[in-house]
């Protein structure tokens, strides 16, 4: 009985690690568009792995920073957030920025984020960036001692 016991306890042991270590790792994302974004991070959300920002993540990939909860994001020093206003082709074949989206961008960041975005003037065609001493202070740092999947 001990034995079974001892054997029961080992493999929940084992599944509770598996669960708490998954990590994906964010880096050179330079966005795209955003409902393909909203899709993958709703995915995230409910997966509970960890996020580590490794690298760029602008545009649409900064998307994760409110679909995802702030305590399973992470950064590294490498990591740099890039900002913009959400944009549509135009008939001319130029960027054309779309008001709409970019309200419904700015409103799913959190509360930090969208502060740090209206001191600069808010989003607007010119990417913005958020890295260094300013990021390490809104998110807590990494510790990449295990291997992450990169997305």
């Amino acid at each position: 009985m001990k034995f079974v016991t001892g054997l029961l306890a080992a493999v929940l042991l084992a599944a509770g690690i598996g669960t708490s270590h998954a990590v994906v790792r964010i880096a050179d994302d330079r966005g795209g568009r955003i409902g393909t974004y909203v899709d993958r991070y709703q995915g995230l959300r409910s997966s509970g792995e960890t996020v580590v920002i490794d690298g760029l993540c602008a545009s649409a990939c900064t998307i994760v920073l409110g679909a995802v909860p702030h305590d399973r994001i992470c950064v590294t020093p490498n990591a740099t957030l890039g900002f913009h206003a959400a944009w549509d082709m135009g008939d001319n074949g130029r960027a054309v920025t779309n008001r709409e989206a970019t309200r419904m961008l700015y409103s799913m960041y959190p509360s930090n984020i969208r502060r740090w975005i209206a001191k600069r003037g808010g989003l607007k065609p010119q990417m913005i960036f958020l890295r260094g001493h300013q990021l390490a202070g809104m998110y807590k740092p990494c510790y990449m001692d295990a291997r992450a999947s990169a997305r």
